[in-house]
């Protein structure tokens, strides 16, 4: 079944405003992939265009949507195996699609990350949207993973952002930081 733009707004309003319901439903909804492969991307741009890097040509702005677009699967994949093989309870049944659609909605809040291009706000605007972008993936998880409480979660979402975080700067140190 094919949907529309309303419930893909739908989706990310809901997706934004925490709702773990509808998490619940993108969770179950494979037709909410190619929409979650699309947040994703989106919110990827947004960051590469809040952080500035229009400015340095079309290749340095494509190279930093990459990176952001990598680190954002990489961070996926850590989460999904510490999450379903490290640290499951006994409901934890699930698939790498239905932890993509919901960790690719909870993306959602980093489209305001383009808001970052305004001078003087860039900080802030950074540090808001991770902070809720964050929350958002711990909810994403928690429904995506069966988790009955919200620190497993949260614990879950920590590791996985550490690690990615260390295997960005390993790769960044050993390509000596060029972005373009």
């Amino acid at each position: 079944m094919r949907e529309g733009m309303g419930t893909f707004l739908y989706r990310l309003m809901g997706a934004a405003m925490l709702d773990s319901a509808t998490y619940e439903q993108l969770e179950v909804n494979k037709a909410a992939t190619l929409q979650a492969l699309l947040v994703v991307v989106l919110s990827s741009v947004a960051f590469a265009i809040g952080a500035g890097f229009t400015h340095r040509g079309a290749s340095g702005f494509a190279v930093v949507t990459v990176i952001a677009l990598a680190s954002w699967i990489a961070w996926a994949y850590i989460t999904l195996q510490i999450g379903a093989r490290l640290l499951p309870v006994p409901e934890t049944r699930t698939n790498v699609g239905e932890l993509l659609r919901t960790l690719g909605f909870a993306a959602a809040p980093g489209f305001l990350q383009v808001f970052g291009v305004i001078p003087g706000v860039t900080l802030p605007v950074f540090l808001i949207t991770s902070i809720w972008m964050f929350a958002a993936m711990v909810i994403a998880v928690r429904e995506a993973l069966e988790y009955e409480r919200v620190g497993r979660a949260l614990l879950v979402c920590a590791l996985g952002g550490l690690l990615t975080a260390a295997l960005v700067l390993i790769i960044s140190y050993a390509t000596g930081g060029r972005a373009s």
